[in-house]
């Protein structure tokens, strides 16, 4: 690849580490240029690191530097122009549209906290590098917080790439220094002294930790325009004889090797590099979660978070770490394996390369491309939202420059989740420019195609499959559920609407075979596969413990779980009540209500929990889909009504009970070769209490054969949209 990256010239710390070190790693296999819009001490910085660097003798001199960006671009000929900083997006974006080629920028800060207590400056600067941002191609975000930020201000997901700042250990060792208990104890930071660094607050929870420990010392690297404040500040405390500002440091490893604790305090940030220069030399770290920093600092393990506004918290902090050198090393040396084995340089060059890729890959592709997805998202279903999680991850398989765009009740929600483009499920005008742009459109999962709920649905969903085929898209229906379609109309117009739009529909069940024989549709390729959630894996051990913690969850129990949502069927809750005593009396089974979906499905948990004596759980929280899976999984039995939390059990290894309110659940449960399926009307505690002592006499295992059956058609989906993109069938 023939990369250039433009720079304002004037970066310092990390926004200079990140260019410089970048721009090493990505010349050792492409051809690399730096176009420097000031000269200085920043650009003959790149030049001894042995970059080739063009650069502007007055940075005031917009024509100037818009020469000598247009002198290098057609000198170079680059595929990709990489921004960072103001200037650099600014020009970046001028050279881009005369020259036809894209361009990204890294977003290495918050844009709307960008010069911070400076007001002419961020009303100037920040207004027009504000024009430039919302004119790129794509951006580099340094942290999944600023991703998100992102996201939140409107840019489509797809256009974002995470790239995390890396660090060359290549070079560390594991050796941690002992100090003599008799040693002072280094409290350092690295920060421009800056509001936006919150130094003050820094300085006042020193001064309580000093009262408490005489032993502390504090050490402040870096300069700026707060520190005669803050030296004051320093002398107004009493902590000017153990607090020293040792001004500007360019030998960052020397500063960190004689520090213990490497303190943070931003009010905001994307991912420092400070952090990971004091994980380097083994420094214990406690730092301010905001932006990027909890994806390094885990709390408790690798180090301390705190609030920005938290000062007894930080001085705790700073406090037990200086009094406990076991935990000083513990957290340093987690804090070491990780930054190491996470964010190296090496590893930050080759997710950039891929990010080139994509975006290089995406920048030539013309005509129709991508795919719109539709279905009941946006909800707070978690069966719902496993689904496209599902979908989406599926067509990333096949193509991972593909645009997505979905259909949605809350767009921000299924942007932030999936990092797709989505658009509000009714606004039509914006479904039909979708579908003009489009390769194929999935209709995707759950049950769509039925009347139960109400007719105005279906008519609905059937108006998106005439659209998507009138507007020239392949049409699939994705592991879905057909079905119940009663009235005699519904059944004709929706037979008449899948045999003229439709080419394939894959079924997530037998049943859903039968309907559309019954209604008549006949012309689409119609196949048995599974539920697209099957390809979702369960979250790890600790993620999974960590959630029922949160949810009160004793662990020391075997859990029966109930999955309930509110129902005209659901009269007598007094019988599942019953069942759950039956099974804390006779099998010591702690009953966990867990909602799939939120708030609806807290109704009916607490209709039942009233009427309980034993002890019980009630979940209240949003989980995400891995997590249930393996918050199910780790039951000794589920007694279920939503779909979706059967097969995330049966997906988690756990024997499940199914009550059905809808044929679905009948199928489900006969497809997975159970017989474990009371229907609704049928309930009752006698059936309940039943199918829990057959569970028991298998001594709650589930059936070999389950989950086997559960996948055995989910490659089945996924193929069938391979076939109608013209793509090769694995």
């Amino acid at each position: 690849m023939r990369i250039m990256h433009f720079a304002g010239g004037g970066d310092i710390g990390g926004a200079k580490t990140h260019i410089i070190s970048l721009g090493q790693e990505l010349a050792r296999e492409h051809a690399f240029r730096l176009v420097s819009f000031r000269r200085g001490p920043f650009a003959e910085e790149a030049r001894e690191a042995g970059l080739q660097v063009d650069d502007v003798e007055n940075a005031w001199n917009l024509p100037a530097c818009l020469r000598v960006a247009l002198r290098a671009v057609d000198e170079f000929r680059p595929e990709l122009i990489h921004c960072h900083g103001a200037k650099a997006n600014i020009m970046g974006v001028i050279v881009s549209r005369l020259r036809h080629i894209p361009v990204c920028t890294t977003v290495h800060s918050d844009p709307t906290r960008d010069y911070m207590g400076a007001p002419f400056k961020q009303a100037l600067f920040g207004s027009i590098n504000s024009w430039a941002l919302k004119r790129m191609n794509y951006y580099m975000a340094v942290a999944g917080g600023m991703e998100q930020s992102l996201i939140r201000r409107g840019v489509n997901p797809q256009q974002i790439f995470v790239v995390y700042n890396g660090l060359d250990f290549s070079e560390a060792t594991d050796q941690y220094r002992d100090k003599p208990p008799d040693e002072p104890i280094v409290v350092g930071i690295a920060a421009r002294l800056t509001p936006i660094k919150n130094i003050p607050l820094l300085l006042r929870a020193f001064a309580k930790a000093a009262a408490r420990n005489p032993l502390l010392r504090l050490r402040i690297a870096g300069s700026g325009e707060d520190e005669q404040e803050l030296r004051r500040l320093a002398g107004s405390l009493g902590i000017d004889d153990c607090a020293a500002f040792v001004g500007w440091v360019s030998d960052m490893p020397g500063f960190f090797r004689g520090v213990d604790i490497n303190v943070l305090t931003s009010l905001s940030e994307t991912f420092p590099y400070s952090l990971l220069e004091g994980a380097y030399e083994h420094c214990a770290a406690v730092a301010s979660s905001v932006g990027g920093i909890p994806e390094l600092i885990r709390h408790g393990d690798t180090g301390f978070l705190f609030q920005p506004h938290e000062e007894d918290k930080l001085a705790d902090y700073i406090y037990r770490l200086s009094v406990d050198s076991k935990l000083r090393r513990t957290l340093a040396e987690n804090l070491f394996r990780r930054a190491r084995e996470e964010f190296s340089l090496a590893k930050m060059r080759q997710v950039q390369e891929k990010a080139y890729a994509l975006m290089l890959e995406r920048s030539s592709r013309l005509g129709r491309r991508g795919a719109v997805i539709c279905g009941a998202y946006g909800r707070g279903n978690a069966g719902d939202e496993a689904i496209l999680q599902a979908i989406v991850g599926q067509l990333r398989q096949i193509d991972a420059a593909m645009p997505l765009t979905v259909l949605s009740r809350n767009k921000l929600d299924t942007r932030l989740k999936n990092k797709t483009n989505a658009i509000y499920i009714f606004n039509i005008p914006a479904f039909i420019r979708e579908l003009r742009r489009a390769r194929i459109f999935i209709n995707g999962g759950g049950s769509l195609i039925q009347d139960v709920t109400s007719s105005r649905s279906l008519y609905f969903y059937l108006f998106t499959l005439w659209a998507a085929r009138l507007a020239g898209c392949r049409v699939i229906m994705y592991g879905c559920g057909i079905g119940p379609v009663r009235h005699k109309i519904n059944q004709k117009l929706a037979a008449a609407v899948l045999n003229k739009n439709v080419e394939i529909i894959t079924v997530r069940d037998s049943n859903s075979i039968l309907v559309l024989e019954k209604i008549g549709a006949q012309r689409p390729l119609i196949r048995l596969s599974a539920d697209p959630t099957v390809t979702i894996g369960e979250a790890p051990a600790e993620a999974i413990a960590d959630a029922l913690e949160r949810e009160g969850v004793p662990r020391d129990l075997p859990l029966i779980g109930f999955c309930l949502r509110n129902w005209p069927g659901l009269r007598h809750p007094e019988y599942l009540a019953q069942a759950a005593e039956y099974a804390w009396q006779r099998y010591g089974l702690h009953a966990v209500f867990l909602p799939i979906e939120l708030p609806r499905d807290l109704d009916a948990a607490a209709k039942v929990t009233a009427l309980l004596a034993c002890p019980y759980s009630a979940c209240r929280n949003r989980h995400e889909v891995e997590e249930l899976i393996g918050i199910l999984g780790s039951m000794k039995l589920v007694v279920g009504m939503r779909l979706h939390s059967l097969i995330f059990a049966t997906l988690g290894g756990a024997p499940v009970i199914g009550v059905s309110y809808d044929i679905k659940v009948d199928s489900f449960i006969y497809d997975i070769g159970s017989k474990a399926c009371i229907p609704l009307q049928e309930l009752s505690p006698e059936n309940l209490c039943h199918e829990i002592d057959l569970a028991a006499k298998n001594n709650f295992r589930q059936d070999a054969a389950a989950r086997e059956a559960l996948r055995r058609g989910e490659r089945i989906n996924i193929d069938s949209v391979r076939e109608l993109l013209g793509e090769e069938v694995s």
